[in-house]
């Protein structure tokens, strides 16, 4: 068994797993083990669980990355017995008992709420659901705004859509009362208002790296910044 974790990244709503494309490149050339698996997206609860699933399947200690609305994924999560740490990467860290609604009203809302498009979804019982992207003409600046723009055009288009139930969802658990975590703050955040990030992270007890002018898709414009902490939690969790 690895005494090395392996780091599990979790995407966060409108987008997939290839946003950690730069991020696994700078682990991987680190000899540390990642995976990103795919993040359904479809409310709190069950995503947290299947999060936990995947990590409970790893030999060996796992750190688990957040990014946004993973960062709430990662919070429940987190209780999985091998996980040894915790990286919110402009994230949510929710308090146990809290939802994503309650979290971000601490605080001003970002332009983020204003732009959102609402989709319908089948469900298994025959009824509708919502779900929400981004609208494509504010993505670039509300999600992604120091990414080239040749490059938000594609990720606008490849949204992946959030069930909207997710927003009022209640956190089960917080690992971090007993997980040690750190977190990266993007300070020029217009998708999560930096001072939820900051907030969160400091409730936490986080170790908080902020980084000036970075957007919400900050692993995609900064993935070194972004995969030194994540260095740094796999360094003194080994």
């Amino acid at each position: 068994m690895s005494t090395t974790p392996t780091v599990v990244l979790i995407h966060g709503a409108f987008a997939d797993a290839t946003s950690w494309s730069g991020v696994i490149t700078e682990l991987q050339g680190h000899g540390i083990p990642v995976i990103a698996p795919p993040n359904p997206l479809r409310g709190l609860a069950s995503d947290a669980a299947y999060v936990a699933s995947v990590a409970a399947q790893i030999d060996g200690p796992v750190v688990l990355v957040g990014h946004s609305y993973g960062g709430a994924l990662i919070t429940v999560a987190g209780v999985t017995e091998n996980v040894v740490g915790l990286v919110y990467v402009a994230a949510y860290a929710l308090e146990e008992g809290e939802s994503l609604g309650e979290l971000q009203g601490r605080y001003p809302l970002s332009p983020l709420v204003s732009n959102l498009k609402e989709w319908t979804y089948p469900t298994p019982g025959g009824e509708s659901a919502v779900e929400v992207t981004i609208a494509e003409d504010a993505f670039p600046s509300v999600f992604a705004a120091d990414v080239p723009a040749e490059v938000t055009k594609v990720l606008a288009a490849a949204q992946r859509p959030l069930a909207a139930a997710a927003f009022e969802e209640k956190a089960a658990a917080a690992a971090w009362h007993t997980k040690p975590s750190w977190a990266l703050v993007a300070a020029a955040d217009e998708a999560i208002n930096p001072e939820v990030e900051r907030f969160g992270a400091k409730r936490a007890g986080a170790t908080v790296v902020e980084l000036e002018g970075a957007s919400h898709a900050v692993a995609v414009s900064r993935p070194k910044e972004v995969a030194d902490l994540i260095r740094d939690a796999v360094r003194a969790t080994s």
